[in-house]
C-alpha cells in the first residue's frame, strides 16, 4: 500500500533530525519519493523555533495501525519529548495518508484530520506527486488554492 509521511523538526539540528527518522523508516518502507526540505513557521501552539518539513511517499506491507507504532518508536528512538501539546520537537512524524483507507480509532485518524489546512505538509507534498489527493477531500492542489 501508498503511504504518505510528513516530517518536521524544530529542535537541534534539524536537518539531520528528518535525515535520521527518513534512515530509520527506510528500514520498514519502501521509500519511492521525498520532497526537499521547507521551512516553516510552527502553526499553533507556544512561541517556537521554525520547523524543517518534508513528505515522502512509500510502499508498505503493514498496516495503517503497525506503521503508526513503527513511527512513534522512530520518534521516541530520536528523542522525541511529549511534554507541551503542540510544542517543539526533535522530530515529528505524521502519517496522512494510507492507499485510500478511512480508519477512525481511538489511536489513529485517516486521512489525517488536519492534513487539509497544513501547506507545511501539502505543498511538500504536491512538489512530490502533482496528483496527490486525499480520500474524500480531492486534490491536494485544489485544497491548497482555498487555504
Amino acid at each position: 500500500m501508498r503511504a504518505v509521511i510528513a516530517l518536521g523538526s524544530n529542535l537541534g539540528n534539524r536537518e539531520l533530525n528528518i535525515d535520521s527518522a527518513i534512515a530509520e523508516l527506510a528500514k520498514i518502507i519502501e521509500i519511492t519519493h521525498l520532497s526537499t526540505n521547507h521551512e516553516t513557521d510552527p502553526v499553533g501552539g507556544p512561541e517556537q523555533p521554525k520547523y524543517l518539513n518534508a513528505v515522502l511517499i512509500a510502499e508498505t506491507q503493514l498496516d495503517p495501525h503497525e506503521l503508526l507504532i513503527s513511527m512513534l518508536e522512530i520518534e521516541n528512538k530520536l528523542g522525541r519529548k511529549r511534554e507541551i501539546h503542540w510544542g517543539p520537537r526533535t522530530i515529528d512524524l505524521d502519517l496522512i495518508v494510507v492507499g485510500d483507507e478511512v480508519v477512525v480509532s481511538d489511536v489513529l485518524v485517516l486521512p489525517h484530520p488536519r492534513a487539509h489546512e497544513r501547506k507545511f505538509v501539502l505543498e511538500p507534498w504536491l512538489e512530490i506527486d502533482p496528483t496527490a489527493q486525499i480520500p474524500g477531500l480531492g486534490l491536494v492542489e485544489s485544497i491548497l488554492q482555498r487555504i
